[in-house]
């Protein structure tokens, strides 16, 4: 669930296993924030992008703010600095403008400002919660964290009436961050949370087949989510049958992802309905992020080395170990291609590809820090 707790960590013992030697490791040890920088204007952070230039006329999401705010605050909370805090300044007061009067929080904003739906996307309410539930649960100032906890009460009952299965995922997950980080007067979310978790539950158990053990009749994105909340819900409702379906779900993805022991996402051309073949193509970066995040979330509750492994094929993904053998990311500038695709890579540098990046080269440093650690405490007998 939070790979920031200790649990045993396998010696990087290869070459393959380590970043790149000209790593800009800049001041946010490990994670470069210059093309994330350039994406974001006073208003937020811009959706798309023309290879490495924001498009302005992409304008800007709430799932994409959401994300950002909830990088920024981890990385505030591990190396606090006045510029991070402006940086979660300006995500959540994006948040905040993006409440709906009718309910939960709209999506799209134009460029000029303008909302451009009438109430956002459920999988947008869930990456707004998860990312609220980082900042209530951190250590930011007082006046950032009551407006995290304003924002999760106005939208519960738009949570209780979810349908995406992905957003009832991230409900899951936001309540996994409280729980770790101990936020009290709560117990309505929670409430909230275990029906989501239950939901995923029964979707699983309507659509399993013996040689489809998954939540829905094809795979489509961010699969990997799903699992994921599932070991998460194993150990916040021990006493509830989450974990069998959480393993027995994230194997399944992890043989049908694995090729050649190389990280080979599902295409968002056509997904992967059951009893077809798999898309091979366009592989999008939030693929092998969320793949990386919930392998994690599994080594933090089984300890089961094998997740370590999944972990390390989802992040070599974007540094070339891939079908293709390309690389999708800049590391001085912190930047990610927004897909793999049949011919090469899609160039542009959009904000999902750029976070998806972020996010997991964040994961891979705390993981090195914490073998660092070890390395330390074994040679100085601690």
């Amino acid at each position: 669930m939070n790979i920031y707790q200790e649990y045993e960590v396998e010696k990087f013992a290869s070459p393959e296993q380590q970043l790149p030697a000209n790593a800009n490791r800049g001041s946010h040890r490990g994670v470069e924030l210059g093309h994330l920088d350039r994406m974001t204007d006073s208003t937020g952070l811009i959706q798309h992008a023309i290879f490495s230039l924001p498009r302005r006329e992409s304008g800007y999401t709430t799932d994409d703010n959401a994300r950002a705010l909830r990088l920024c605050t981890r990385l505030w909370s591990r190396q606090p600095d006045e510029r991070m805090l402006n940086r979660v300044a300006i995500y959540l007061s994006f948040l905040e403008h993006a409440r709906c009067p009718v309910r939960g929080f709209h999506n799209f904003l134009s460029y000029q400002r303008d909302w451009l739906d009438a109430a956002g996307t459920g999988d947008c309410q869930g990456q707004a919660v998860l990312a609220l539930a980082e900042v209530l649960g951190s250590s930011l100032p007082e006046g950032f964290r009551a407006l995290a906890h304003e924002l999760i009460d106005s939208v519960l009952p738009t949570l209780a009436d979810l349908r995406s299965l992905r957003a009832q995922a991230y409900v899951v997950l936001a309540w996994g961050e409280m729980c770790d980080a101990g936020v009290v007067d709560v117990k309505a979310f929670e409430n909230v949370a275990l029906l989501a978790a239950r939901r995923l539950l029964e979707c699983f158990e309507r659509s399993c087949r013996p040689d489809w053990p998954w939540f829905e009749s094809q795979m489509t994105y961010a699969n990997a989510v799903l699992p994921q909340a599932l070991y998460v819900a194993a150990k916040c409702w021990p006493g509830e049958p989450f974990l069998d379906v959480a393993e027995t779900s994230f194997s399944f993805l992890s043989r049908v992802t694995t090729s050649d022991d190389v990280f080979w996402p599902i295409g968002n051309c056509d997904w992967y309905p059951h009893g077809e073949a798999k898309a091979l193509y366009d592989q999008q970066p939030v693929e092998a992020s969320t793949m990386a995040d919930a392998a994690l979330t599994a080594l933090g509750l089984t300890n089961d080395q094998k997740h370590l492994a999944t972990f390390h094929r989802a992040h070599g993904w974007f540094q070339g170990r891939n079908s293709l053998e390309l690389p999708l990311v800049d590391v001085r500038s912190g930047s990610c291609f927004d897909a793999l695709q049949p011919s090469g890579v899609n160039r542009n540098q959009g904000a999902e590809s750029t976070l998806a990046w972020l996010w997991t080269e964040l994961h891979n440093a705390v993981l090195l820090d914490l073998n660092g650690e070890e390395l330390i405490a074994a040679e100085t007998g601690d």
